[in-house]
């Protein structure tokens, strides 16, 4: 596993690609990189809405049209 396979970072905010599965509207973050499985690169994800995270295909994210940024 190494980053030149990922399109996202650890810590990056990516907004989940609208689908018939059923997931939180809003920001997730980068948790951890996956392994690639079958030619698909893979992300563990987070909501700040929910208790669990989520192992999602790179094909599922994108980057939010209206990036956050943190106050410094």
């Amino acid at each position: 596993m190494t980053d030149s396979v990922h399109k996202f970072k650890v810590g990056q905010t990516v907004d989940l690609v609208p689908s018939l599965r059923l997931g939180t509207k809003g920001a997730y973050q980068i948790v951890s990189l996956r392994p690639t499985e079958d030619g698909t690169t893979q992300y563990r994800i987070k909501s700040k809405d929910e208790a669990y995270e989520r192992v999602v295909a790179e094909s599922d994210l994108v980057i939010p049209a209206m990036p956050k940024f943190d106050a410094e």
